[in-house]
Formats: C-alpha cells, structure tokens, sequence
C-alpha cells in the first residue's frame, strides 16, 4: 500500500485557469459596459465639456446680464386748453310794432299786412291754382312808406323824370302797395293763371306794362275792367 501526495499542482492550474477566466469575464463586461454606454449615449461624469463663459474660458462665472436702470421721460410742458371764441351776442327781435326793416313790421313776401278783401281772395286763387299744378308766389305784398320812396327814388335816377318813374313805380301817397291794396305775383306760369282765372276770385291786372300786378278791383265771378296802359300820378 502506497501513500500518494495530493495533486497540489492540479489545484494551482485549477486556480489560474479560474482567475483568468475571472479576469476575462471582467474584461468583457467593461468593454460590453462601454458599448452599451456608447448605443446610448449616456457620457461618464469626465467626459462631460466644461462650461464655457460667454468670454469663452472655460469654468468662467457667466456674467449677470445688465440691469436697465429707468430713464426718466422729460417733462412735457402743459398744454393750454384752447381758448373758447365768445359767442356774439343776440341782439333782440323787434317785436311786430317796432319795424325790424326797411319794410318796417311786414313781411313783403306773404299775406301779412294786406287788405281783409284782398288776403282772402288772394288765398283762395292761390289754392285752386295749386290743384291745377300751377304755383302762384307773392314777390312782393304790403310795402312801408320807406321803402316804397326808395324804390320810387330808384326809378326817378334810372329813367330820368318823375312821371317816367311813376309808370313803373308810384309815389308813396298814390301806391296801393302801401295800403295793403295790391300785390306782386311769380313766377310767369303764376302770372298767366292768375291772369286767365283770377276775375273768378275777384283779382285783376290793372296794368298792361306790369303783368306781375294784381288787385281786388271787381266782384269775384265778375269781369275784370279794362286794364290800364300804366300807372299815372296824378300831381
């Protein structure tokens, strides 16, 4: 019977074997480890790129950006509020017994101031004229004393005499203007109605000269008199 050694040398291979196969496994797992890190893109804490200041060295304190400080706004000066232009003061409206004009209180272009007889029957022609689609306007009714004088003034300087002027415009004392007798009628379609139809409300042209000229000379419905080539002042 032999008394043998144990393989001491076997058991030392053993253990070589088992530490490079340790190492190798090791070595795999780091390079594995890389390339994972690598397909990621995970970087290592060293790898990371410094921070870089806007002065471009590296590890530099960014600087803190400038603080705007408040510029004052100059002071603008007061504006003037725009100064108010007085009104013009009213003077007062006369009042119906204080002449307010040349034609004293009469309104030279209407009824007002004429004869009862003649407003009455002058309204009347008036409205019927309008339902034959024919418009009679008063151009001139009731006349001032005033104003008649000046007119009559007028025509003594345009036609040269006192008896040439009264043709067209009578004396104060002689015009029946003045008495509220006579009036004035437009436009010419105005004058030729009133002149075909008037005598029927009692109205007539009394000049031939003046076809504008009408007054309350006969019984309405009743012919008109004869005309009279034109007006005459008796002196």
């Amino acid at each position: 019977m032999t008394h043998d050694e144990p393989p001491r040398r076997s058991l030392s291979v053993r253990a070589r074997l088992l530490s490079v196969t340790g190492i190798a496994v090791v070595a795999s797992l780091l390079v594995w480890h890389a390339q994972i890190a690598d397909f990621v893109g995970l970087d290592s804490a060293g790898d990371k790129a410094p921070v870089v200041a806007a002065s471009g060295a590296a590890g530099d304190e960014v600087p803190a950006p400038p603080v705007r400080t408040a510029t004052a706004k100059p002071k603008q000066p007061p504006t003037k509020s725009p100064r108010k232009t007085p009104k013009p003061e009213r003077t007062p409206t006369a009042d119906a017994s204080t002449p307010s004009s040349e034609n004293g209180p009469y309104d030279e272009e209407s009824t007002d101031g004429m004869s009862a007889k003649l407003r009455s029957r002058l309204l009347k022609a008036m409205a019927a004229a309008k339902a034959d689609g024919v418009v009679i306007t008063i151009t001139s009714g009731r006349r001032s004393a005033a104003k008649q004088q000046r007119l009559f003034d007028d025509a003594v300087r345009k036609y040269g005499s006192y008896r040439l002027a009264a043709r067209w415009v009578l004396p104060p004392e002689y015009s029946e203007h003045v008495k509220g007798r006579a009036v004035d009628v437009g436009p010419a379609a105005g004058m030729a109605w009133l002149n075909r139809n008037g005598y029927r409300y009692g109205i007539c042209r009394r000049y031939d000269n003046e076809p504008w000229h009408f007054e309350a000379t006969t019984t309405p419905g009743r012919k008109c008199p004869p005309r009279e080539p034109y007006a005459v002042a008796k002196r």
